[in-house]
């Protein structure tokens, strides 16, 4: 794997880390598999790249973005706790009707250009060269730092009143609404926070490949996982903040997996739905592996 492929796994790592923080949100705290963000993450690149090519300032056009995706995680739980309908029913509805709005937001197309519009990336790079820093890494430094902020807000989040009944809802939730807590609220709010993370991963990565496109949330859900498995195999802790954490770096890990099996002669671009399965079935079966290893060490001091 060359440099260069290395800094763009990291760099990919980074801004999708942003999308493993989402489904972190509702696979771990909220314990609510939710599929909606394989169409939020389109949604929020449509909605964004939209705004951008009517006049709008780039950075301000992440603030609809993520209230779109906001908006598109909260019909996801409506329907699961006022309808009553399965939760994982609910975020395939979602998702499959969000195909559609997609489309519709961006002008019955299925992908906008941002080709000599204004991004994000514009307005940062002469600070980046003012520090010295070559040009072409001026996506990484801006990931970095929204990463960090978004890791930091959510921590803080998570310290908070909201924060403990999301965290108990996922947990126990007939403990929490004993005390007095009403979980479909907690629900709606959650999920809705989750996938507007994942609308501004959208976003961002339209502004940085240059174009929205209708398919490119293909796969969202399978990435999200496998960074969440990744980071907590290798980074695994019980609190909180350990835990978010190690969602990002296994985002990264993640997409260094990718580049460095990619990188192999034996492996081709078309490959790539093939290695990510592989990777989050090693990852699942890694605590197993710990296990036995640990008995087995166990059994033989023990003889």
């Amino acid at each position: 794997m060359t440099f260069i492929a290395f800094c763009g796994a990291v760099e990919q790592g980074l801004v999708y880390g942003l999308m493993a923080l989402g489904v972190f949100i509702t696979f771990r705290v909220l314990d609510f598999p939710d599929l909606t963000v394989d169409g939020s993450l389109p949604l929020g690149a449509a909605v964004s790249s939209v705004c951008i090519t009517q006049g709008m300032s780039p950075w301000l056009s992440l603030l609809p973005a993520m209230g779109a995706g906001f908006l598109a995680g909260m019909v996801t739980g409506i329907l699961t706790t006022r309808l009553k309908i399965l939760h994982l029913l609910s975020s395939i509805l979602t998702m499959t009707a969000l195909y559609s709005v997609n489309i519709r937001i961006m002008g019955a197309r299925p992908n906008v250009a941002l080709i000599n519009s204004p991004t994000v990336f514009d307005s940062v790079s002469p600070l980046v060269a003012a520090l010295g820093v070559s040009p072409w890494l001026t996506s990484s430094c801006l990931f970095i730092v929204l990463v960090t902020m978004v890791v930091a807000a959510l921590i803080w989040l998570m310290r908070t009143e909201l924060g403990q009944a999301l965290l108990a809802t996922g947990d126990n939730p007939r403990m929490i609404t004993s005390l007095g807590v009403n979980t479909s609220v907690t629900i709606i709010v959650g999920v809705g926070l989750s996938n507007a993370l994942v609308s501004l991963c959208g976003a961002l990565v339209a502004q940085n490949q240059g174009a929205a496109e209708v398919s490119m949330g293909v796969g969202t859900i399978v990435a999200g996982l496998a960074s969440i498995v990744v980071g907590e195999t290798l980074f695994g802790g019980r609190r909180i903040t350990v835990r978010i954490v190690s969602v990002v770096l296994g985002s990264v890990i993640y997409r260094l997996a990718i580049a460095a099996a990619l990188s192999l002669d034996i492996f081709s671009p078309s490959d790539f739905n093939l290695i990510t399965a592989s990777l989050v079935v090693a990852a699942l079966c890694m605590p197993l592996v710990k296990s036995r290893l640990k008995s087995r060490g166990g059994n033989q001091k023990n003889a």
